[in-house]
């Protein structure tokens, strides 16, 4: 039987030092964030109840730390998730969800029917990000369909050139509640967020805040290419001194124009082309600003050179760093620290990061490219490829990457087991390019295989596959336009399975 409902107004939790204690509180996801947010909330003395459906290992060592530092319960397993669990036998006050919780799942479902709050990790983090005795970081958030990481650690670097103690978390893979319990404290937070984090936050107000781009993506979660942009565009609200959008993208600016900012906030556009009034842009070589400067009428302050941003520097890669000198101007960083972050800051792996040349062709690992509209930015880089693609395509469709590149695919080699919308695209569009199907996986005993096994079986059948189709002047580039998770642990795992793959097959050929 169901316990009494009766609940506090968690409109007064609004710091640290708020009073939380005996705040009835289940954590739906006991992940990275779900972790975090748990032990926060047990270190501010609510009752916690936590539940997962992964009884695996790793949840269970998590679950051991959690009740050790004095969680209720943590109950594990799919029978744990079907219907919102009473704590210390009354109905809970809030419900603190994870990323991968849609909103439909039951949990969350009857949590709303009862009217009780759902936030996400990123929320709590905004309630208790003031503390006494610490200073208070500065907000700079991050979302967008692509180039979200990439544009993140930039935000961050320029910051630290800045001479400030800053770093990024979010979606970006540390939960904010972790940096907010630093014990130092920091000055700025570059905040990667997720449509699925930002579905459950209510309150943030963003120094600056950024959509990069829209394009189709996670529908099946959301339910509708609407309500993905929606959950995008609340990044915006509340933003209290620059609100960014990208030119090149009228969806964002028409987020910005519909959003319910605070008084004073400016709109400021980013291009990679000549910049307007209150806009970043490129002129020649140089990224420069047009925003944040007096003289903003007449003239435009340099900040970086494309070089400084490596070699290569696609049209995206600009984009985002466009986006991150936005950020971080409205933050009152000056215009060498921007270019000092831009020159320094890790590019990390798995984005369009070069792996080696053989065989007349270069040999490209873009397993960050996720989605269609990421894809579309790598193959837009090189001017013949053979195209390594396949995976979850989440709901997308294909046609309209296709139509766009099929005059420059030498071939096709497809790696996934949610293809048919993929072959679909090529079907229509480019009836002539080479399409090879490595099929790995789907009979046999790699199809018992661990995932470990079966990605790098994937990996070496597909190499091989775009080795047979490659020419002098080629670009073999595995930028997949889908998600991972039917072949391989995470992207990562992908990229490391592809280079592993080319490493091997060019020591066969006797090149380094």
């Amino acid at each position: 039987m169901a316990g009494p409902r009766v609940s506090r107004d968690l409109s007064t939790l609004t710091r640290w030092e708020s009073d939380w204690k005996g705040l009835r509180v289940v954590v739906a996801g006991l992940g990275l964030s779900g972790f975090a947010a748990a032990d926060t909330l047990i270190e501010l003395g609510a009752q916690v109840l936590v539940i997962d459906g992964g009884d695996t290992e790793k949840n269970r060592e998590r679950a051991e730390t959690l009740k050790i530092v004095g969680a209720l319960d943590v109950r594990l397993g799919e029978e744990h998730t079907a219907a919102l669990p009473d704590v210390a036998g009354e109905r809970p006050e809030l419900v603190v969800v994870s990323p991968a919780w849609r909103p439909s799942h039951p949990v969350l479902a009857q949590a709303a029917a009862e009217g009780t709050p759902i936030w996400s990790e990123i929320e709590l983090a905004w309630r208790v990000r003031e503390r006494e005795g610490r200073p208070t970081a500065q907000w700079l958030c991050i979302t967008g369909t692509n180039g979200k990481t990439t544009t993140t650690i930039m935000t961050a670097e320029i910051l630290r050139r800045a001479g400030l103690r800053a770093d990024a978390c979010g979606n970006i893979g540390t939960p904010v509640l972790d940096l907010v319990r630093d014990p130092i404290g920091f000055d700025a937070f570059a905040v990667e967020l997720s449509s699925f984090q930002l579905e459950f936050t209510h309150s943030i107000e963003p120094l600056a805040s950024v959509v990069l781009n829209l394009a189709e993506d996670h529908v099946d979660w959301h339910g509708s290419f609407e309500e993905y942009a929606a959950a995008k565009a609340k990044i915006y609200e509340r933003t209290r001194v620059a609100a960014i959008f990208n030119a090149e993208d009228a969806s964002t600016l028409h987020m910005v124009e519909e959003a319910d900012v605070q008084e004073g906030c400016r709109a400021i556009g980013f291009t990679t082309s000549t910049p307007g009034l209150s806009m970043l842009g490129v002129v020649e070589d140089l990224l420069v600003d047009r925003a944040y400067i007096e003289e903003r009428r007449t003239s435009a302050a340099e900040l970086a050179s494309l070089a400084d941003l490596g070699d290569p520097a696609p049209h995206h890669t600009v984009a985002n760093a466009l986006a991150a000198a936005a950020l971080t101007r409205a933050a009152g960083v000056p215009a060498v620290a921007v270019r000092e972050g831009l020159r320094h800051y890790d590019r990390g792996e798995h984005r369009i990061q070069p792996i080696a040349q053989f065989l007349g062709a270069r040999w490209i690992n873009d397993s960050k490219a996720t989605n269609p509209h990421a894809a579309d930015a790598s193959l837009s880089a090189f001017p013949s490829v053979v195209w390594i693609a396949g995976g979850l395509a989440k709901g997308v469709e294909y046609d309209e990457l296709i139509q766009r590149h099929a005059h420059h695919l030498r071939g096709v080699v497809l790696i996934g087991t949610d293809d048919d919308a993929l072959v679909a695209a090529l079907g229509r569009h480019a009836p002539d390019v080479p399409v090879i199907d490595t099929a790995v996986g789907d009979h046999g005993t790699e199809a018992s295989a661990s995932k470990e096994e079966l990605g790098a079986a994937v990996m070496r059948a597909a190499v091989a596959a775009a080795a047979s189709l490659v020419k002098d002047g080629d670009t073999v580039l595995m930028a997949p336009a889908a998600a991972s998770m039917d072949q391989f642990v995470s992207y990562a795992h992908r990229g490391t399975a592809f280079a592993q793959a080319v490493l091997a097959l060019q020591e066969e050929h006797g090149q380094d």
